[in-house]
């Protein structure tokens, strides 16, 4: 064993520290000594030392099995930074030609290489194998070990193959690392690489520098993104999104918008990929927009900010990706836009999955959709998720902590819970428990007779949301527990018995409201909610004076809320008329002048100072589905059928060619209404339009009566609003 001076020497001569950092000495010392060792660090903790300076230490080459590309480059290149020789330190993988693999393999066989990165479908290659076999291995280092597990965030399938192979190399101790794992994926990890006598070396989850913050997602979330942006200016960050699509649209706008961004996805080609880390790596770029593909073992500590533009599919992944914030202890802002919505969408993207993983995914997902909507401390709820107790109720830098909600007492409603998963013998889920309590009857609780039970309708009177918030308080307060391996069956705890024979006070938070947001929607009308009514008024006028003109209804010019918009963020350019939510270029063409000419007016004569949210600048031409589909209808293609092709419901499609024609793009479908409306509901239906003072579907679904269908009286508003109003 290598005593502990030498080891601090060896720090501080090859890496320039002074000293160890957390349980880093201790991990060190066992595997020098030839121990497994179960590594379980949050990002930022100095996961990667931990294996960089034994192999420097010991006989032979470390193979270190890693899963991303662009994480070994940047560890390689920061290995020989530390050593003289870049043949320190070399990668294995897919990217290398012959003449390179053959050099690694002189590299490593003439004893020069202490570090081997390998991903795993390379170290499966038979040659590999049998390569490995002749020379002298000091360890196997196994990082993103979460990797291994159905329950972590980043299942590999190629993972579960590791420790057999090793067995076919050589058995050498091994090291497994992870910055994200429940105790169900440590048991799932140690078990899969035979590592079950392991010295196991947890360090604490809470990164106390890191402020965690939810917010509701709105259709405002691209501008509230450049506005939070801008006010960070000159601070690097990370923008992650779950679709390249949304990715590469993303990194385009803030381009537009004088902001330097760029995209990172697994589809791009792989130059440009390493070409795009390493401007953010070098700062010549300040934001990267990425999909989680982006960052794995990324060591760059001045990442000061981490959105995400999607919630993820698990808190361990969210763990992670907020964790690449704030590495040198500084300040690390996690903003997170939420929707339940896009967690419904990620179930349905499990569909034809073996059942299994959709209920795994499924748990995962819940618990992510509980931790955005608690009200309870976020650190809290992170880190008893992790297995480790927070034992503050305020942490002080969260947005939940920085604006308490009120405590509501529940300790009677807690009582009642724990009665009912007694009675219900603890075998059900959380909504299965809260059907029971509030007397809703289903299938499943009829076959069991649990409608029959004296619990059956004891909460009757409250609200499944309320509910819901009781369980996962009472969960983290130990009363309760989801036994996730059973797919998040709740249990009684020794706590909680005690707490019913003899109830004390428990007191909660309600959870968050969270509304779900809509994405380029057709815009309707509604109440006004501008910010300057008086120019609200004048822009009513003047499209009243417009139609009039043209004879045709209002709305056919702007709607409500394209003037509300008007009259809160005043455009005084073209460019910026268009920016408005149902101004397209159509109608820009058509009466863009004169609103313009009215609010430049207005904004002179009573002096206002425009609010800098004008400029947000959007991408032309942002959405190909919208200019797919108007090719396709040029070509004349029945609408069903173009739906169809999309992976569209037909509402959906007419979704899509509502906001076409609101926006003032004139399209013909008289091919497709021909085929599918009589002449008689066509007239009708068009007359309505014409003399109606509002476009309202309801109103005109009311009006036009039950010989009429909703589709119909749809494609008949979409002829209308192009024919007379673009």
């Amino acid at each position: 064993m290598t005593n502990q001076t030498e080891l601090i020497g060896a720090l501080k001569k090859y890496f320039g520290f002074e000293k160890f950092k957390g349980n880093q000495q201790a991990i060190i010392t066992s595997l020098l000594d030839g121990n497994d060792v179960f590594v379980l660090m949050p990002t930022g903790g100095g996961k990667s030392l931990c294996y960089q300076l034994p192999s420097l230490l010991m006989e032979g080459t470390a193979i270190v099995i890693s899963p991303l590309i662009a994480l070994m480059k940047n560890q390689v290149d920061a290995m020989r930074n530390f050593s003289e020789a870049d043949s320190i330190a070399h990668f294995l993988n897919s990217s290398l030609n012959k003449t390179a693999i053959d050099q690694v393999k002189n590299d490593i066989a003439s004893g020069k290489t202490k570090l081997l990165y390998v991903a795993p479908e390379s170290l499966t290659k038979e040659e590999n194998i049998e390569f490995l076999k002749t020379v002298p291995i000091s360890f196997y280092a196994v990082d993103e070990a979460h990797c291994i597990s159905e329950w972590g965030h980043d299942f590999r399938p190629e993972y579960r193959r590791i420790r057999p192979i090793i067995n076919e190399i050589k058995k050498r101790p091994v090291i497994a690392l992870t910055a994200t794992a429940t105790p169900k994926v440590q048991h799932d990890i140690q078990k899969n690489l035979g590592m079950q006598d392991a010295a196991v070396y947890k360090s604490s989850f809470n990164r106390t520098n890191l402020y965690y913050e939810i917010r509701p997602k709105t259709s405002t979330i691209d501008k509230d993104i450049i506005r939070y942006i801008k006010s960070n200016e000159g601070k690097s960050g990370i923008i992650y999104c779950l679709s390249r699509k949304k990715v590469e649209e993303l990194a385009e706008l803030l381009k537009v918008n004088n902001i330097k961004a760029l995209p990172y996805h697994a589809g791009m080609d792989s130059a440009t990929r390493t070409n795009n880390q390493d401007a953010f790596l070098l700062e010549q770029v300040d934001i990267i927009v990425a999909t989680i593909a982006f960052g794995m073992g990324i060591d760059k500590p001045d990442v000061r900010f981490v959105i995400h533009y999607d919630m993820p599919k698990s808190l361990e992944g969210y763990y992670q990706e907020t964790g690449r914030a704030g590495r040198d202890g500084g300040e690390g802002q996690c903003i997170t836009f939420y929707a339940n919505k896009d967690l419904q969408k990620m179930e349905k993207f499990m569909q034809g999955k073996p059942i299994a993983e959709q209920e795994i995914g499924k748990q995962l997902l819940i618990e992510t959709a509980s931790y955005a909507e608690s009200s309870v401390c976020r650190r809290k709820s992170l880190l008893h998720y992790f297995g480790e107790e927070y034992p503050h109720d305020n942490c002080g830098n969260c947005d939940n902590c920085l604006n308490p909600k009120k405590k509501v007492e529940a300790k009677d409603d807690l009582c009642a819970v724990i009665e009912t998963v007694t009675a219900l013998k603890e075998k059900f889920k959380a909504d299965h428990i809260i059907n029971v309590m509030r007397g809703k009857s289903n299938n499943a609780i009829k076959s069991y007779q649990q409608d029959e039970l004296e619990v059956f309708g004891c909460a009757a009177a409250e609200d499944e949301k309320y509910l819901n918030a009781v369980i996962r308080q009472a969960i983290i307060a130990g009363y309760l527990d989801r036994d996730i391996e059973n797919y998040g069956i709740i249990k009684v705890t020794k706590k909680g018995e005690k707490f019913l024979a003899k109830p004390e006070s428990f007191k909660i938070v309600e959870d968050n409201e969270f509304g779900d947001y809509e994405e380029e929607a057709p815009i309707k009308g509604g109440s006004s909610c501008a910010v300057d009514p008086e120019l609200f008024a004048i822009l009513k006028d003047l499209r009243k004076k417009i139609a009039k003109k043209l004879e045709l209804p209002p709305y056919i010019i702007f709607q409500d809320p394209s003037l509300e918009a008007m009259a809160t963020t005043y455009p005084i350019t073209l460019d910026e008329l268009q920016n408005i939510t149902g101004v397209g270029a159509g109608k820009v063409k058509r009466y863009g002048e004169e609103f313009i000419k009215v609010i430049k007016a207005h904004v002179e004569e009573n002096e206002i100072e425009r609010p800098e949210d004008l400029r947000v600048r959007s991408v032309a031409n942002k959405s190909k589905l919208k200019i797919s589909i108007i090719q396709a209808i040029d070509r004349k293609i029945a609408l069903d059928e173009l739906a169809n092709s999309k992976g569209l419901e037909f509402s959906e499609l007419l979704d899509e060619v509502e906001a076409i024609v609101y926006s003032g793009t004139k399209i013909n479908i008289s091919y497709f209404i021909n085929e599918v409306i009589d002449d008689d509901h066509q007239e009708d239906i068009f007359e309505y339009f014409k003399e109606s003072e509002s476009d309202d579907l309801s109103d005109a679904i009311k009006e036009l009566g039950n010989d009429y269908s909703e589709d119909e009286i749809r494609l008949i508003r979409i002829k209308f609003l192009s024919e007379l109003g673009n």
